[in-house]
């Protein structure tokens, strides 16, 4: 026991000193490396400054034993405490940090995945079986996964090629894509990442030097990452700036589109990307609202557009407790907006374009879609592709998520997923 656990447990009533207290002891103070701000044994990892932690102990090295232990002028040094939250569960995003490191915490994984829930700042892959029983990618082959996110799909890519496969990453997440650059260090195959949006795969398969791939793979819309974290406001869920922006290079925000764009064109945007039947009350209400003051804040347009529906944010959680599956008031709202705010529609048509050029005779393509838009842009695409010879078969029949999936995994509910391949080489 070092001198400042003997010095506090002094100080306690020595019928008191059971485990449980020297676990409160354990919150203020440091006591070589066995408790560190309020985490005990095995809990200690992802927490900056932890107990153990090549941070922690260069804090320690830096100090002189009369500064960790005092000189008597003062109080002994404590280390930082991990930040505290209210009740008994952490509710905002950076108070998670045993979900944001989930890998070092598998039992919070399977705990949450267990309840339906997807750990804040991971992602878990839409129906892998079927991805990987349509476009069967084997030994020797080469992989584009044009939408790289968390890396799922593209371990399951990696752990079929090898070897003598090639992984190729596409992302235009710069956070996210070193992330997963890390995560996926050592799949066993050969594989370069690059932070490019999949409307400019050709672009990336000349730089690597290829004339073509096996596999074209791309699972469209926004990850659970992006969508968990309030700062990259991309979620009605969470306050944060209305930003929208999937890839930081991009100069207009959801901020700057709701500020600009005419009533028409809110309405047309509200109608077109996103089916909203009150497209224009909500068009109208934004340019009401703006004129008094802007809207730069992801609340601010979730309550406009409850608002418009004659709903507050207590009726809305009153119908929602009753009614477990109604999708949020404002859920299209945000989808409309983040679709125009990174063109996704206009990157997948061009995706689309380029794809069959891309393929290596028997090569295939599969695509995951998230919104009727984008699932009648691929499957207009793959069926005029085998009309005029580009591709020698597709789907006849959209593949969506099994029962089990949307269960375990209620993000993957309205997934849909078409394949298309070229002719072998005869």
């Amino acid at each position: 026991m070092t001198p400042i656990i003997r010095a506090a447990t002094a100080r306690i009533n020595p019928v008191c000193r059971t485990e449980s207290l020297r676990r409160t002891i354990g919150l203020h103070v440091f006591d070589a490396g066995e408790y560190h701000a309020g985490v005990a044994d095995g809990d200690r990892s992802g927490v900056p400054g932890v107990a153990g932690s090549a941070t922690g102990r260069k804090h320690r090295a830096d100090m002189s034993e009369s500064e960790r232990l005092g000189d008597g002028a003062g109080p002994p040094w404590k280390p930082p405490r991990r930040p505290r939250y209210r009740g008994t569960h952490p509710r905002d995003f950076r108070e998670k940090y045993k979900e944001r490191n989930i890998e070092a915490h598998p039992e919070m994984a399977m705990h949450l995945r267990a309840k339906g829930k997807t750990p804040a700042g991971s992602h878990v892959p839409v129906m892998i079986e079927q991805v990987v029983a349509h476009l069967h990618p084997a030994p020797g082959e080469i992989v584009v996964d044009c939408t790289l996110g968390y890396g799922g799909h593209a371990l399951e890519f990696a752990r079929r090629i090898g070897p003598g496969g090639r992984l190729i990453g596409l992302d235009v997440d710069r956070i996210e894509l070193e992330r997963t650059r890390e995560r996926l260090s050592g799949i066993g195959v050969p594989a370069s990442f690059h932070r490019s949006n999949f409307a400019g795969v050709d672009a990336v398969l000349a730089k690597e030097g290829l004339d073509g791939c096996d596999v074209l793979f791309a699972d469209l819309g926004v990850s659970s990452m992006q969508i968990d974290d309030p700062d990259r406001g991309m979620s009605y869920k969470h306050e944060g700036p209305l930003d929208l922006r999937m890839d930081d290079r991009l100069q207009r925000t959801g901020a700057d589109l709701v500020r600009t764009l005419g009533e028409g064109e809110l309405a047309e945007t509200l109608r077109d990307l996103a089916d909203e039947p009150d497209a224009e009350k909500i068009a109208r209400a934004i340019v009401v609202r703006r004129a008094a003051e802007p809207l730069t804040r992801t609340s601010h347009l979730v309550e406009l557009v409850l608002a418009v529906k004659g709903l507050t944010t207590a009726s809305w959680h009153k119908q929602r407790a009753s009614h477990p599956a109604l999708l949020h008031p404002a859920a299209r709202t945000f989808q409309a907006f983040r679709i125009l705010v990174n063109d996704e529609l206009g990157c997948l048509k061009r995706l689309l374009g380029l794809a069959p050029y891309c393929l290596r005779p028997g090569g295939r393509i599969g695509i995951i879609t998230f919104h009727s838009g984008e699932d009648r842009l691929v499957k207009r695409s793959f069926r005029e592709g085998v009309r005029t010879g580009l591709y020698y078969a597709a789907a006849e029949e959209v593949i969506v998520p099994q029962r089990a999936e949307v269960a375990s995994n209620p993000r993957s509910a309205s997934a849909k997923f078409r394949w298309a391949a070229t002719e072998p080489t005869r």
